[in-house]
């Protein structure tokens, strides 16, 4: 074997599932058919819960810009995240490259750039990846190659779903005003449907502004396609006038409405995981969440299996647990794109889910679902089992520290609590929890039941006070 898991794309789904291979002491190839890293960045922040998962390893050194509100389609009334039960009740404004900057750094082992898959053999004993620069071995394969995944198409995994019914423009621009005026007087707003077409612009740092645009022009057009300057400046010119106009584009890409999932996200030796496993519209800012997440998941279930200590059956949990979890993302882009077709009977169910985002109970239960907050597992006796454990602050060994604290190394935790309502909980390396008893219960046959299950083995307990 070359590595015990070759892992295929070195996006920030693949490079977090390394990190956390190589935490938990498997040893990983990483792939990249790219020639070296672009600098571009498609997502612009991190969810709650990704922000979550990065500070529970201690990953998240530097926050950028705080955005306390999502939003769900573009809608004016944003999505509350000041209720959510997290340290993060915000998005961070960290952009995509700087995730991957920081994941990268802590591999042990270089992202070999510039390798290719070019086909997939795997036997009872593994997994042979041919590239072009030569084959590979290794016990596992990991596809984290994006949309258009040649580990997928390889392995013949069906992909269903629809094709685009609606194409745009994304692209990082600077704007210049033919009169003169600030930046900050421009009052544009965030959302315009004008003349059949949508258009949204963000401002980013430095004088950029992430703009979206999709309408007749864009539809028909290949992903590949390139973006034209005169595309956008007609596109500013429909929604604003003329005022301001474009100075100079960044970087620019075309994206689509195409919702797509794989059936499942294991063929025996081989395992999917972020866009090579669900493509959706960006609508909400969820895919990069969504892909890092997965990871998450998946690394610390992987790693005990090639290591040896995985009980039974738990590699097949991630598809089991993941897949609907995609599904609901797919669903929810689904519904956000209709709501921003520029059409006078579209405006009219926009102005009722406005109100309907008023109501704090709607605005909370989006929020959670946006945000990720609010993922569950399967659930069991307790409130909290399946549930992502909250990060509480704690005191063990007569020193302060917090649930993300403890989970640095990436092991399962038993935490008998001193105080407070919560008497005990079995919390799984990703943070969900395994198994949980309220103050003065017992459960001891469900405590070793939950470990036999998930871990195999019995977990040292951590005394801690709340």
């Amino acid at each position: 074997m070359d590595a015990q898991v070759i892992v295929a794309g070195a996006g920030p789904t693949g490079l977090l599932l390394a990190t956390e291979l190589e935490r938990a002491g498997a040893s990983v190839i990483v792939l990249e058919r790219l020639a070296g890293r672009t600098g571009q960045s498609k997502a612009l922040s991190l969810q709650p819960r990704s922000a979550e998962v990065l500070h529970s390893r201690g990953l998240l050194v530097s926050a950028g810009e705080l955005i306390p509100a999502g939003h769900f389609a573009g809608l004016p009334v944003r999505l509350d995240y000041s209720p959510l039960p997290t340290r993060f009740p915000y998005q961070v404004g960290v952009p995509q490259a700087r995730v991957e900057d920081l994941l990268e750094a802590r591999l042990t082992v270089p992202v070999r750039y510039g390798h290719d898959v070019v086909d997939v053999d795997q036997d009872d004993d593994g997994v042979t990846v041919h590239t072009d620069r030569g084959p590979l071995r290794a016990s596992y394969l990991v596809g984290c190659d994006g949309g258009r995944s040649t580990v997928r198409k390889l392995l013949g995994v069906p992909f269903p779903g629809r094709d685009p019914r609606v194409s745009g423009v994304v692209a990082d621009v600077t704007l210049v005003d033919p009169a003169g005026r600030a930046p900050a007087s421009w009052d544009l707003p965030s959302l315009v449907p004008i003349d059949g077409a949508v258009l949204t612009l963000l401002p980013l740092d430095g004088g950029v502004f992430r703009l979206l645009t999709a309408g007749p022009e864009q539809q028909g057009t290949d992903r590949d396609d390139p973006v034209t300057a005169d595309e956008i400046t007609r596109a500013l010119d429909r929604a604003y006038g003329g005022s301001p106009r474009l100075g100079e584009i960044r970087w620019a890409s075309r994206f689509s409405d195409t919702t797509r999932q794989a059936e499942t996200y294991r063929a025996g030796r081989v395992l999917l995981a972020g866009d090579a496993a669900h493509v959706h519209s960006p609508t909400g800012g969820q895919g990069l969440n969504l892909g890092l997440q997965d990871a998450f998941n998946l690394g610390w279930k992987l790693a005990a299996t090639v290591r040896g200590t995985a009980p039974a059956g738990l590699l097949d949990t991630y598809s089991a647990e993941r897949h609907p979890v995609a599904a609901e993302v797919l669903a929810n882009t689904q519904a956000q794109a209709v709501l921003m077709v520029p059409d006078p009977d579209v405006a009219a169910l926009r102005g009722v889910f406005q109100d309907l985002l008023r109501v704090p109970g709607a605005n909370r239960h989006l929020a959670g679902r946006i945000s990720g907050i609010d993922v569950r597992y399967e659930p069991g006796r307790h409130p909290l089992v399946g549930a992502r454990m909250p990060d509480l602050d704690l005191e063990a060994d007569g020193s302060p520290t917090t649930v993300a604290g403890l989970l640095h190394d990436g092991q399962p935790l038993l935490l008998r609590f001193d105080g407070g309502d919560l008497g005990a909980v079995l919390v799984r390396p990703d943070g969900h929890v395994a198994w949980a008893v309220d103050a003065g219960e017992r459960d001891e046959e469900g405590l070793a039941a939950a470990t036999e299950r998930w871990f195999g083995t019995p977990q040292p307990a951590r005394n801690v006070r709340r």
